[in-house]
């Protein structure tokens, strides 16, 4: 098992190299794997700092909700990715109440707040690993805060069934209007009306959870106008 682990933090954490073999060591030893199940909230801003999560597999959703209780999703983590929101607390000069949600059935390993937390404060390596990848995430609010102030509904719509299809290397996507909504900060009502209109015009074609993209350079095109 601490095998697997010590695999597991040289391949995702590049700082390792930089550690000292107590670090490294302290790490390896409070590290340890998880399992979320799918629609499981792994960590909100009413619950303790949970730690540095690198997902294996599944998928998790990062978003904000406002005061009426509409949600708006700041990004998604995928597979090989690593969760630092999840370990916000740790970071200077950031203040963001954020709830992550896993979208699917998710395995990692997580390093525990209090471990990462005590190693990167002996260690400038691991504070500048972290405060890259929370830039990294950061430009990835600022597009969706970007897409949702300042693009048309039609375009962001478009754009997410664009970017779901080259992700997945697909091109029918299994996801109902209601979580699309959630995805894109939008209502069902709005989501299915819009979809609607783009099968109209040949682009896709609806079924029972599922939207499959016929017409990938009109989507695009809008995308691009």
């Amino acid at each position: 098992m601490k095998t697997e682990i010590s695999e597991a933090v040289k391949k995702y954490f590049s700082f390792y190299e930089k550690l000292t073999t107590a670090q490294f060591d302290y790490l390896v030893k409070s590290a340890y794997f998880v399992n979320f199940e799918k629609g499981q909230i792994i960590y909100s801003n009413e619950n303790e700092c949970l730690g540095v999560l690198v997902l294996f597999s599944g998928e998790l959703r990062t978003y904000m909700t406002s005061y009426n209780g509409k949600e708006v999703t700041l990004y998604r983590t995928g597979s090989s990715d690593i969760c630092i929101m999840s370990a916000s607390c740790a970071l200077k000069n950031i203040s963001f109440d954020v709830t992550i949600e896993a979208l699917a059935d998710c395995a990692g390993l997580l390093i525990p707040i209090t471990a990462f937390e005590k190693v990167m404060k002996e260690n400038v390596y691991v504070e500048n690993f972290a405060q890259a990848v929370a830039l990294n995430k950061f430009s990835d609010v600022m597009w969706a805060m970007e897409q949702l102030l300042f693009s048309s509904f039609e375009k962001r719509l478009a754009s997410f069934l664009y970017d779901e299809s080259v992700k997945t290397k697909t091109m029918v996507i299994k996801l109902t209007h209601e979580q699309i909504a959630r995805y894109i900060s939008s209502a069902r009502e709005v989501v299915s009306r819009m979809l609607k209109n783009f099968e109209k015009e040949g682009i896709v074609a609806l079924s029972s959870g599922a939207i499959e993209v016929i017409d990938k350079e009109k989507l695009k095109k809008i995308v691009n106008e």
